[in-house]
């Protein structure tokens, strides 16, 4: 979609890219893809590819627009003109690795720097320390033309500070980006290749001497005797630079000091330019990834955090990046070209298994800031400092049921998953049960799949194996199927809006929906008695869905006395400075205002109204900060006259939010509630606090909540199916919007 003067803007990506087979090629091939997917159509990428000279040719795509042979000094200046006269080119990222471009150190780029009119900021994939004078003079020099500096880690930033005197004001610290992979242990993947059996080590990346391989392999004789499975896997080709200038000089040293150690059958070479799908099978399947560099001075490395973003452990040479990465709890530091060092760092995590699996865990938690989205919003935040890119788009994730599958079996969906992985013991719980069966449902009356009804006759049967005879519901189920005592009102209140929502629906076979009709009519007299606003809210919330298809004269009174009790219990609580149903807020709580917007659409009383304009607004005052939407935290909820917790927030209460704003919006036609909504669902895209994505788009799951210092991992049924009812909600959006638009 174009903007609307027809014309859209775009940024500019200068670096190399492939098919051209480098580091950096993958690199802005990862970010562009990663932006393009959250920022496309609003703002796209564009590349002037950087071709190592004259001669070289590559096949690109259509994403490439311009290039220039990095040792040709008058193109770098031709392009810039180009550049400038582009009105929708509005600023360039430059990826800069000191080798890639033409002249001393690279100097090439600056007369690119003093010809370009756009903003530009640089991406310094390298930081070397202690330089000498021409390239402390190049790299001030690309600071002074540029608008902003971005490093992958701190000691980066802090070089630039000491040894270039680069204003700090200047410098962006962005990390490496990494596939979104889901966690999972090595025999999982280890079978597909070939693997089952084996103890995996791996190296991956473009072969050269400074990769230190010789090392690695010499450390093994030891550890073999030990451990005789093990099986050390060198992944990739020969870089193009050192195979142009070398051949396979190196490679076949390595492999004659396989053959000198006697290691072929510990020890093997996959001689090929890795595919990312490739590179994330083989890191899955790995049980320590090992990074035995010779260069100390190495500031960045896309292979340590890929292998760290599969939640692998890792042993990695002493260098600035791996000081700045790997700490205690995800790998262990060894001295560079020492075998011996290598050799007793692998042995002693093979001798603790328990220490391994503890590590797998951190490698994966610490390295989810990671990830490419939150590292796309990153830069776009940044480029919007120095240019003028507009709105975003509003743009909504594809609907995916894969992970609420996942974690549904035979009796309905379990409560607990560690990270994507379900874990029975915990049981299961007619809260998670009642919502699914509302986001099963409502998928399925736009997607009729098999699949999906089968989930729904699951949860529906799962309601009714919790029913009583007295209208009530049991919540919890143990992996034993024992049911639990209680009569929780709130799990009423969900039952009856789960019953009254799928009954609305009208898509059961017949004999799920007389299942359906008899449950939901043993509530009526459960309804009568709730106290609970929540539990209220809820069962309003089921009645206003069935009497919007089907009238009844006797539930409208009961929603109408139940509508009436919301309102004698925020004319008791509230005052001009707390418009609100309760002396605090906890959980859900958009879904009390949301209640009487249903009361008012069927029962036309303006003081419903009212009052749930008057409750929302409060609401949203509170919990809409000026960039982003901030849920009341449960460690310690707001009451009032007291301070309000920030953390942790959750899933729950921001999908509470987004379908109340979408009820109003479709009720009233304001267009500032439809407005909201979209800016409260950005919470689960990393619109939030931390800037940091809370649905797992690989997965179709939602992360369990955001803390002050980092998002709890674990995909539950409670967080992903809040996700989906709060995606779910825009599908049932009354009015067109041109603006919205579905990621495919």
């Amino acid at each position: 979609m174009q903007k609307s003067n027809g014309k859209s803007e775009y940024i500019m990506y200068l670096g190399s890219y492939p098919p051209r087979e480098c580091g950096i090629a993958t690199f802005t091939q990862d970010l562009t893809n990663a932006f393009d997917k959250k920022f496309n159509p609003e703002v796209k990428s564009r590349i002037a590819a950087l071709n190592d000279g004259p001669q070289a040719i590559y096949n690109y795509g259509a994403r490439v627009v311009e290039q220039i042979a990095a040792t040709e000094l008058h193109e770098y200046v031709k392009l810039a003109k180009k550049i400038n006269g582009r009105e929708d080119i509005k600023i360039l990222n430059i990826q800069h690795e000191f080798g890639l471009f033409g002249g001393e150190w690279g100097d090439y780029i600056i007369p690119f720097l003093q010809a370009l009119e756009k903003p530009a900021v640089i991406t310094f994939h390298s930081v070397i320390s202690e330089p000498d004078e021409h390239l402390r003079g190049v790299v001030r020099d690309i600071a002074r033309y540029s608008k902003a500096l971005i490093v992958m880690n701190k000691l980066s930033g802090k070089t630039l500070v000491a040894d270039y005197e680069i204003p700090k004001s200047k410098i962006a610290i962005i990390p490496h980006g990494i596939p979104q992979a889901t966690f999972e242990p090595s025999d999982t993947m280890k079978e597909a290749l070939g693997l089952t059996g084996k103890t995996v080590l791996s190296t991956f990346g473009l072969l050269s001497p400074n990769k230190g391989i010789e090392h690695a392999i010499r450390s093994l004789p030891k550890v073999i005797e030990r451990f005789p499975n093990v099986v050390y896997l060198v992944l990739g080709e020969t870089h193009p630079v050192v195979r142009r200038d070398d051949g396979e000089t190196y490679r076949n040293f390595l492999v004659s000091e396989v053959n000198r150690l006697n290691l072929n059958n510990n020890v093997k070479f996959y001689n090929k330019y890795l595919t990312l799908e490739e590179i994330v099978s083989y890191l899955k399947a790995t049980d320590i990834y090992i990074a035995p560099a010779i260069d100390v001075k190495q500031s960045v490395s896309g292979t340590l955090s890929y292998a760290l973003g599969c939640g692998r452990p890792i042993i990695a040479t002493a260098s600035e990046y791996a000081r700045y990465i790997i700490n205690e709890k995800n790998g262990v530091l060894v001295r560079p070209k020492s075998n011996k060092s290598l050799t007793n760092a692998i042995l002693r995590m093979l001798e603790d298994p328990k220490w391994m699996k503890s590590m797998c865990a951190e490698s994966y938690e610490q390295s989810r800031h990671m990830i490419w989205p939150n590292v796309a919003a990153s830069h776009m935040k940044l480029y919007k400092r120095f240019a003028n890119l507009g709105e975003e788009e509003k743009k909504l994730p594809a609907v995916k049921l894969d992970h609420l599958l996942r974690l549904t079996d035979d009796l309905g969906i379990v409560h607990f998953a560690r990270y994507s992985t379900p874990e029975k013991k915990y049981g299961y719980s007619l809260d998670d049960n009642a919502r699914a069966l509302i986001a099963a449902s409502m998928q399925y009356a736009k997607n009729p799949e098999p699949e999906i009804l089968g989930a729904i006759n699951t949860y529906l049967g799962y309601m009714k194996y919790v029913s009583r005879s007295d209208g009530t519901f049991a919540n919890i189920v143990s992996q034993k199927r024992e049911r639990d005592k209680t009569k929780d009102e709130d799990v009423q209140g969900r039952a009856i809006w789960a019953l009254g929502y799928i009954l609305h629906k009208n898509i059961l076979p017949e004999e799920a929906r007389q299942k359906a009709e008899l449950m939901f009519k043993k509530t009526f007299k459960i309804m009568c008695g709730l106290k609970s606003p929540r539990a209220i809210a809820f069962a309003m919330t089921g009645l206003y869905c069935h009497l919007k298809t089907k009238p009844n004269k006797n539930l409208m009174k009961i929603l109408e006395n139940l509508a009436n009790a919301q309102v004698a219990s925020y004319i008791e609580h509230s005052s001009p400075d707390w418009q609100w149903f309760e002396p605090q807020l906890t959980y859900s709580n958009a879904i009390l205002p949301e209640s009487l917007f249903y009361a008012y659409d069927l029962l036309k009383d303006k003081k419903y109204l009212r009052i749930a304009d008057q409750s929302l607004r409060f609401l949203k005052g509170i919990t809409f900060e000026k960039n982003h939407y901030s849920p009341i935290g449960q460690k310690g909820w707001y009451f009032k006259n007291k301070t309000r917790a920030y953390f942790d927030q959750q899933p729950e209460d921001t999908a509470h939010m987004v379908q109340a704003k979408i009820a109003a919006y479709n009720i009233t036609g304001n267009e500032r509630h439809f407005d909201d909504a979209y800016k409260a669902f950005q919470w689960f895209l990393g619109k939030n606090f931390l800037n940091q994505v809370i649905y797992d788009e690989v997965t179709g799951g939602c992360h369990d909540g955001l803390g002050k210092d980092g998002v709890n991992l674990n995909q539950g049924a409670e967080s992903t199916i809040s996700f989906l009812l709060a995606r779910l909600a825009f599908e049932n959006i009354k009015r067109s919007q041109s603006s919205l638009v579905q990621e495919a």
